[in-house]
């Protein structure tokens, strides 16, 4: 029974916001993690997201036997996970039909990467190159969206490859300049993108 969470709730003049399709899938397919209370990662995981609708993401690390890290990702500004959803996550967790006795746990915000995006894209010989440009636009946003996850390391051929749409030749990627390997306590951000056309190629 696992309910779909709200991230802003209702007012006279605008509706709730509710979590993303990703994330109540997320949670609906680690739900019966949840159901164990001899403290796996997936089962802190679980609690975690379900704590809150503005949990975006957590992350269940055990750097050492008996002792937990859970890093949060927030779905508000830049994902930095504030002290009171950081509290709010801490008490579930800390509830004793979650957390094994002899578990540590320290709960605490993931470490955001920021990065930039910065592309040029040269289209074969056609029709106007503008639509091409936009698709490839809106297949990155969406890739950068499934993206937004802790852990989730950053690969130049990934990027290309969202970039990569039907009519473009090439990409040609300045930033990131190399991949971004990013730990289990960080998550990448993607602070700006500049995705420019570089005219024909042939």
């Amino acid at each position: 029974n696992v309910q779909r969470l709200v991230i802003t709730e209702a007012t006279e003049t605008t509706p709730a916001v509710m979590e993303s399709d990703a994330a109540f899938r997320m949670r609906i397919q680690s739900a019966f993690e949840g159901m164990s209370v001899a403290g796996p990662s997936g089962s802190y995981e679980y609690f975690a997201r379900s704590a809150s609708g503005k949990v975006a993401d957590a992350r269940a690390t055990s750097p050492a036997p008996a002792e937990v890290v859970v890093a949060l990702l927030s779905a508000d500004g830049d994902g930095t996970a504030n002290e009171a959803l950081i509290n709010e996550v801490k008490a579930v967790l800390n509830d004793e039909t979650v957390r094994p006795v002899a578990d540590r746990l320290t709960v605490k915000s993931a470490e955001i990467i920021s990065y930039k995006i910065d592309a040029t894209l040269y289209f074969y010989p056609g029709p106007e190159s503008e639509p091409i440009l936009q698709a490839a636009r809106a297949q990155l946003e969406a890739w950068l969206a499934e993206q937004r996850r802790i852990g989730r390391d950053v690969a130049r051929s990934a990027i290309m490859a969202a970039l990569h749409v039907p009519g473009v030749q090439r990409v040609e990627l300045t930033q990131p300049a190399k991949d971004l390997v990013i730990s289990e306590t960080q998550a990448a951000r993607c602070s700006a993108t500049e995705i420019r056309a570089g005219g024909t190629d042939e």
